[in-house]
């Protein structure tokens, strides 16, 4: 599969046009003054060729850094702020670390690594000269309890959906709810960079409407997060006013309920959903409005893809994919280049429909069942924005069906009887009788993961 050229990220703002800027919710820096400026000073020159840990409290620090050792440092290990501490030594070892770039030094001051800080504010700097060799991008896997995988990538292989794609196209403003030391958010941070854009990064700890307000007056135009996240704001009543031109949906299934709720509140946005993974890389984005995609994407030489179902699971092969985990014996592709993605799939009518994680099956009765296939059908129903179904567990058959509902309203208390009949109406004329939830609560919200996602521990 064919790659972008060999350029390092700094190279691509080299060029920025002014006015280009990337921003959080205390500061703002020009993207076009970053390519002759530096945030390390001489400490760029003893970071080149050393496998650097950017164990960084911000995301505009983490980019900056980002900017800066790609094409200088060999590797770089982006570390998300949720990482467990116990599991910094064993990640350390891995990833073979021997320098660490901190704003917190003394954490890092029984360990024997150096440690480098960077400046508060930039110094005049000559641009090095353009990568001889690719930096690894190292990144963790989520939804682990466990010392998280580590995936290697290049940026080429990193931006090579955002050198095809077209969307983006006249200098958009790019924001995201996703962290940028995820992949999700990383890919948007790319875009920007890349594609000629502004970023508005997120902070967790902000409100939903002042992060709105923010959008609004940094003139976000793109924007993107997972089905949750734009749940969560469409219930918080924030939406009201802001309209961006390009709604983008990723990192679980876009059922088609909030699909037509984000055409509803921005209908002069375009709506799309992607399909990206650490390791698989971004495979597609859909813009037809309609959950899943179509059955014509499988195959090869869309975009340089190859995509396939196997078992039930779709499969991905393409220059996106990374070049393999670090530090473990097991095995990212098969023989044959594509990864497996563990995420499964039903074709219906010429259409492909994601319907759960291989891995996030929940046993009911002694069936097997998918909770995102009860989720879609509780979503859909007037009144619900979200729902979280699950395996309650029954002395008799082992456990049952139940489900979490948030209602559009954000109410919990008060007589439900008529919104309860309804969505048991709906499960019963969608589901097999064992997928019906027998428990159904009405809450005032779901439990989030760090990454935005559903949070699927069992209750």
């Amino acid at each position: 599969m064919s790659r972008p050229e060999l350029r390092a990220l700094r190279s691509w703002l080299g060029a920025a046009p002014a006015g280009r800027t990337m921003s959080d919710a205390e500061a703002l820096l020009s993207l076009s003054g970053m390519s002759e400026q530096s945030w390390f000073a001489g400490g760029l020159v003893e970071l080149a060729g050393r496998s650097v840990l950017l164990d960084l409290s911000t995301q505009l620090q983490s980019a900056i850094a980002l900017a800066e050792l790609d094409g200088v440092a060999r590797r770089m290990l982006l570390l998300p702020s949720d990482v467990s501490p116990d599991h910094l030594a064993a990640l350390v070892t891995a990833a073979a670390i021997d320098a660490v770039v901190s704003d917190d030094p003394a954490r890092w001051a029984g360990s024997n690594i150096p440690t480098y800080t960077m400046l508060a504010e930039p110094q005049p700097s000559r641009p090095p000269a353009d990568a001889a060799a690719a930096t690894e991008w190292l990144m963790l896997t989520s939804g682990t309890s466990g010392v998280p995988k580590i995936v290697s990538h290049t940026l080429a292989g990193l931006s090579g959906a955002i050198v095809a794609d077209t969307v983006a196209a006249g200098s958009p403003v790019w924001a995201t709810f996703y962290d940028i030391r995820r992949y999700g958010g990383l890919q948007i941070l790319l875009r920007a960079m890349i594609g000629g854009g502004s970023m508005v990064l997120s902070d967790p700890r902000e409100e939903m409407v002042d992060w709105v307000a923010r959008l609004n007056a940094r003139g976000v135009t793109h924007i993107s997060g997972t089905p949750t996240h734009w749940r969560k704001l469409l219930m918080s009543g924030a939406a009201r006013g802001f309209a961006p031109r390009y709604v983008r949906l990723s990192g679980e299934i876009a059922d088609q309920a909030i699909l037509d709720a984000l055409k509803q509140a921005f209908p002069a946005a375009s709506v799309g959903h992607a399909y990206a993974s650490t390791e698989a890389g971004v495979g597609f984005a859909v813009n037809d409005g309609l959950e899943g995609f179509p059955e014509a994407m499988l195959g090869g030489g869309r975009d340089g893809v190859d995509m396939k179902i196997e078992h039930g699971s779709l499969r991905i092969r393409s220059g996106r994919v990374a070049t393999g985990y670090v530090g473990a014996k097991a095995a990212l592709t098969d023989a044959d280049g594509f990864v497996d993605t563990g995420d499964m799939i039903e074709v219906r009518d010429g259409r492909c429909y994601f319907v759960g994680r291989r891995g996030g099956i929940i046993n009911i009765g002694g069936h097997k069942v998918h909770p995102e296939e009860i989720e879609a059908v509780i979503n859909a129903c007037p009144g619900v924005r979200m729902s979280r179904a699950r395996a309650q567990r029954n002395p008799i058959t082992g456990a049952i069906a139940a489900a979490d509902v948030v209602l559009a309203d954000g109410s919990q208390a008060g007589d439900h009887a008529a919104m309860r009949d309804g969505i048991l109406t709906a499960c019963r004329a969608a589901l097999a009788p064992y997928k019906v939830p027998a428990i159904l609560r009405f809450v005032p919200a779901l439990a989030v993961t760090p990454a935005g996602k559903l949070a699927r521990a069992d209750a």
